[in-house]
């Protein structure tokens, strides 16, 4: 039934805190707004660090370079190139290089490791390698130099005989390991690569008085496309770069002369 005018009416108090207003809402949707606005920022940040990766200095419309993959794909970075190794091999060594610049940098990897082998202190194993390796007009000095390099005062100084063999009992370790290469320079004929290396040298067992110690070098090496294949015709050393020391504790003479037996090297290619 609805009331008169001169009815009295009942009025329903709610408690404080169940009652709403305009102010108390408004405060409530502060912290929504500010929730979203640190997502917004959050996405945003991702979305620029994504792009920054992708893009490389110097890239761009401008003409300040090109992308990585365009640099790698010129075989001057450390990029691998895709292409299998060589499949041929000649006293050991592989051969047949292609006529590329990856393949001129496959062919110097894969030298530095003949040179640096314990096959070069003994004489008959040394020639082979470097009539492997050597081109033909190069053969003849490379092979005086390599042997001054590697016989008499060399091999006498690693505790080693005239033939380049180690004392009975101990094991001479000589091994190149290569860490990566770099163009330095490259034509249809000719090309020069540096290789980072370490290496392993000395004699490792009882009583070694010349303990396998690690190094770290530069080899540069020059080559010639023969017709046929990359031939070294020149080689420079340089020390270095070298990282800093592990925290490793050193193997003992049984496990490094161990290890050097049982573990094979690799064949490189880019």
């Amino acid at each position: 039934m609805p009331l008169s005018d001169d009815q009295p009416r009942t009025r329903t108090r709610l408690p404080v805190g169940e009652q709403s207003s305009p102010q108390q809402n408004h405060r409530q949707s502060r912290p929504l707004r500010a929730l979203l606005a640190v997502l917004v920022v959050v996405t945003l940040l991702v979305v620029a660090i994504a792009i920054a990766n992708r893009v490389t200095p110097g890239s761009g419309s401008g003409t300040g370079g090109g992308t990585s993959a365009d640099r790698a794909g010129s075989g001057a970075g450390p990029a691998p190139s895709g292409d299998q190794p060589v499949g041929t091999t000649a006293n050991g060594i592989p051969t047949g290089y292609p006529h590329t610049e990856p393949g001129a940098q496959s062919a110097a990897t894969n030298y530095a490791v003949a040179i640096g082998s314990a096959d070069m202190f003994r004489t008959d194993s040394r020639h082979g390698i470097i009539a492997t390796i050597a081109d033909p007009g190069a053969l003849a000095g490379l092979q005086v130099r390599l042997d001054q390099g590697f016989g008499g005062d060399t091999a006498t100084r690693y505790g080693l005989d005239a033939q380049g063999h180690a004392p009975k009992g101990l094991t001479f370790v000589s091994r190149t390991v290569p860490v990566g290469t770099k163009s330095t320079g490259y034509s249809d004929g000719d090309a020069k690569v540096e290789v980072w290396c370490t290496g392993l040298t000395g004699l490792a067992g009882e009583h070694s008085v010349q303990p396998v110690t690690t190094n770290w070098f530069t080899l540069t090496l020059s080559l010639h496309w023969t017709g046929s294949d990359w031939k070294l015709t020149d080689f420079t050393r340089k020390s270095g770069p070298a990282p800093l020391p592990g925290d490793q504790q050193a193997a003992t003479a049984d496990e490094i002369a161990g290890s050097a037996e049982q573990f094979g090297g690799f064949r490189y290619a880019r």
